[in-house]
């Protein structure tokens, strides 16, 4: 059975449908642009969302790819904190090979700059290997230093290569004098106290000299290997000996033995 709204909607539908064929030509064309512009947003808005929808998916880039691009961006990160590390590493030895070349333009005698290329495992601060040998004119017993100051001395030597005994070992004992008035002088051997590569044991110096820490300690040429004038420490302290004889005293080295990278060998 037929719902009577359904006949109105029918008979009003039929109703427009008769009015807009009866209407003249130029007044429908108006209304049809008057119900066509009402929609015209719509459209619009519909073509936008779908030209972003357009923009986003291309904008999208897949997880492959940014992983990718992750690690090809790490690599190239470390890769540039490598270069720079050697950058500042190659600053740093040119730094100090200007030095050396410096001090030497300074300095009166023939020496020959060596590089230290083996430490002795045994006793790792007390002898070195170094890059010149019988070759480059080097004998046993020279002296050996940096321009911090006295290292120590040539104990054997082959044809390439040789071997460098350092201050503190016992086989290396070296006639020293205090920078004082009265130049008191010693022999800076092997401490006999706590092993502390970096202090000396500076002996047989007068009961009755005036030593004071923070006097400067030479070589005084007396012992016949380590020529006169070459700095070894600084007196660190003091104290009068077991018997009472003479004083003896801590010499704080110079020169760092631990960390020896090229030394100077004294040609006379």
């Amino acid at each position: 059975m037929f719902r009577r709204p359904q006949y109105l909607a029918a008979a009003i539908v039929a109703l427009l449908a008769l009015v807009l064929l009866s209407l003249p030509s130029h007044t429908t064309a108006r209304l049809k642009l008057a119900i066509g512009s009402l929609f015209v947003p719509l459209f619009g808005l519909a073509g936008g969302a779908q030209q972003a929808g357009s923009s986003a998916v291309d904008a999208l880039t897949p997880r492959r790819e940014l992983l990718r691009l992750n690690d090809t961006l790490m690599r190239e990160n470390s890769r540039l904190k490598l270069e720079a590390a050697q950058a500042a590493e190659i600053n740093r030895e040119n730094v100090r090979l200007r030095e050396l070349v410096g001090w030497k333009n300074q300095t009166p005698g023939k020496f020959k700059l060596a590089k230290v290329i083996s430490r002795d495992p045994a006793s790792w601060w007390r002898t070195i290997q170094i890059d010149l040998g019988s070759q480059d004119g080097l004998r046993e017993n020279l002296a050996v230093r940096t321009t911090d100051g006295l290292v120590g001395r040539i104990s054997s030597v082959g044809l390439t290569r040789s071997q460098v005994v350092l201050l503190g070992d016992p086989s290396c004992r070296v006639a020293a004098a205090v920078e004082n008035p009265t130049s008191e002088a010693g022999v800076v051997s092997s401490a006999s106290g706590p092993f502390d590569g970096s202090l000396l044991e500076m002996n047989y110096l007068s009961h009755t000299a005036i030593i004071k820490p923070g006097q400067r300690v030479f070589t005084s040429g007396l012992g016949g290997i380590f020529p006169r004038g070459i700095f070894i420490g600084n007196i660190a302290e003091t104290r009068l000996s077991e018997n009472g004889l003479y004083v003896q005293a801590q010499v704080k080295l110079a020169a760092n033995l631990g960390a020896l990278e090229e030394v100077w060998v004294l040609i006379p």
